[in-house]
C-alpha cells in the first residue's frame, strides 16, 4: 500500500504563504484520491482539500477556497498544498491522506492511508 510523508510546515506571519508537500511511495498517487486534512487539539480532523482523477478533480473546504491550491506532480509522486493569505485560524497539524476513492473527500474516516503530519503555525 501507499506510504505518505509530509513536509513544508513551519511558522509564518498572518498573510504569508507556505507550500506543503506529500511524497508518496509504494504506489502511484494517480490511483488514489489524495486529501489534505488538518487538526487542532481537542477538535475533529477536518478536510481541507482533495484531488483525484490524476488531478482532473479538486475539492476545497469553504474556509480555504480561493486561498489554498491543491496540485499533484505524478512524475514526482507528490501532492502539494499551496497556502496563501494565511490566517491564525489556519494553525493546525496538517495531514496528507490517500484512499482509492473520493466518495466523501472531507470525511477523514474514509481515508485508509495517512502521513505523520506537519505543523503549520500562523501568528
Amino acid at each position: 500500500h501507499v506510504q505518505l510523508v509530509e513536509s513544508g510546515g513551519g511558522s509564518v506571519q498572518v498573510g504569508g504563504s507556505l507550500t506543503l508537500s506529500c511524497v508518496a511511495s509504494g504506489d502511484t498517487i494517480g490511483r488514489y484520491c489524495m486529501g489534505w486534512f488538518r487538526q487542532i487539539p481537542d477538535r475533529e480532523r477536518e478536510g481541507v482539500a482533495a484531488i483525484w482523477n490524476g488531478g482532473g478533480g479538486t475539492y476545497y473546504a469553504a474556509s480555504v477556497k480561493g486561498r489554498f491550491t491543491i496540485s499533484q506532480d505524478n512524475a514526482k509522486n507528490t501532492v502539494y498544498l499551496q497556502m496563501n493569505s494565511l490566517k491564525p485560524e489556519d494553525t493546525a497539524m496538517y495531514y496528507c491522506a490517500a484512499d482509492p476513492s473520493c466518495r466523501s473527500w472531507y470525511r477523514p474516516e474514509l481515508f485508509a492511508y495517512w502521513g505523520q503530519g506537519t505543523q503549520v503555525t500562523v501568528s
